[in-house]
């Protein structure tokens, strides 16, 4: 008996998946992992070659709707030097009643997506509701979308963009200007980005902090969405010890984010510094933010967050035909 599946390109997954649709699903996704609704292992990673590349396998079940799938995700930093992506990845989906193969689609773009749509989920319900000054601090494909995804939640008046490379952050606000729904200014500097920011975005490859605490104020809210390794580390860390500090997911803050497992281990703070995790602030079981504090969401990525957004492209992609249907 042959089995069918469904190919879904990059460009595929561009055409189904909207920002607005994703938000909504990642927010769906993150209360139903913390209401013990998901089946979801802590990511097994390897290390590849000299160059300590990273591959990590991400399977994930979900109910009601059931999903189950993974991701197989690769960070190779040299890609640049050959003109590919560092962050590759793919998809697949199976058949929850009978584990055969429905779908298999790019991931790359998927992980870019739901990872802003995380970060804007954050904001939803942890910035304040009158924030009017975005602060990014990174150009890659993550600054980009995450320009696109946070004004979806919060009116913002004007957008700062930084990286160390002054060619790169000035393309980005070039580049998204068009269809950026603020103003957006390359800062000069990092503490210029930050000061006086509502909200900031940390979307970079830096493993050593690329803030300090005394630049942000009191009731910001911060994002960091980088230093997904627990040697990495990319907020000062007397700013994470100050902040009310929120996570996707506390098994992996605890294993992987090296914001958290170092301070930990610096005796900064304890694993009870982490308030909560994100799907219970939106389920409302812990609070978003306590009057004026600076609050923090560490994102290091759940196998959940793929497996809704590829089962949410999957679905559209059925309804309206797009793909390529292909037998094993």
């Amino acid at each position: 008996m042959s089995l069918r599946f469904r190919l879904l390109t990059e460009k595929d997954v561009r055409r189904v998946l909207s920002m607005e649709d994703l938000i909504e699903a990642m927010a769906s996704a993150l209360a139903r992992f913390s209401s013990g609704e998901v089946v979801q292992p802590v990511r097994s990673v390897l290390q590849v070659g000299r160059d300590k590349a990273y591959f990590g396998v991400m399977p994930a079940f979900v109910g009601a709707p059931a999903a189950l799938g993974a991701k197989l995700v690769t960070l190779f930093n040299r890609n640049t030097e050959r003109g590919l992506p560092t962050h590759l990845a793919s998809i697949l989906l199976l058949d929850h009643t009978t584990g055969a193969l429905v779908a298999l689609m790019d991931g790359r773009f998927i992980t870019e997506a739901r990872t802003a749509a995380v970060s804007a989920v954050s904001t939803r319900v942890m910035a304040r509701e009158n924030a009017s000054i975005l602060a990014v601090i990174g150009s890659g494909v993550q600054a980009r979308s995450h320009i696109e995804a946070l004004p979806l939640v919060r009116r913002f008046r004007e957008v700062r963009v930084w990286s160390p490379n002054r060619d790169h952050r000035e393309r980005v606000v070039r580049e998204m200007s068009g269809s950026a729904r603020a103003s957006l200014v390359a800062a000069s500097d990092a503490e210029q980005a930050v000061k006086n920011a509502d909200v900031i975005a940390l979307v970079t490859s830096s493993r050593t902090p690329v803030i300090r605490e005394g630049w942000i104020k009191n009731d910001a809210h911060v994002i960091s969405v980088g230093a997904c390794l627990p040697d990495q580390r990319e907020i000062d860390p007397a700013l994470t010890a100050r902040g009310r500090l929120v996570v996707d997911s506390r098994a992996g803050a605890l294993a992987e984010s090296g914001d958290v497992v170092m301070g930990i281990a610096e005796g900064r703070f304890t694993a009870s510094h982490i308030s909560g995790e994100l799907g219970e602030v939106v389920a409302g079981r812990v609070p978003g933010r306590l009057n004026d504090e600076m609050t923090i969401f560490k994102s290091l990525g759940m196998a959940v967050e793929d497996v809704v957004a590829a089962d949410l492209a999957y679905r559209q992609a059925r309804e309206r035909d797009i793909g390529t249907l292909l037998e094993l």
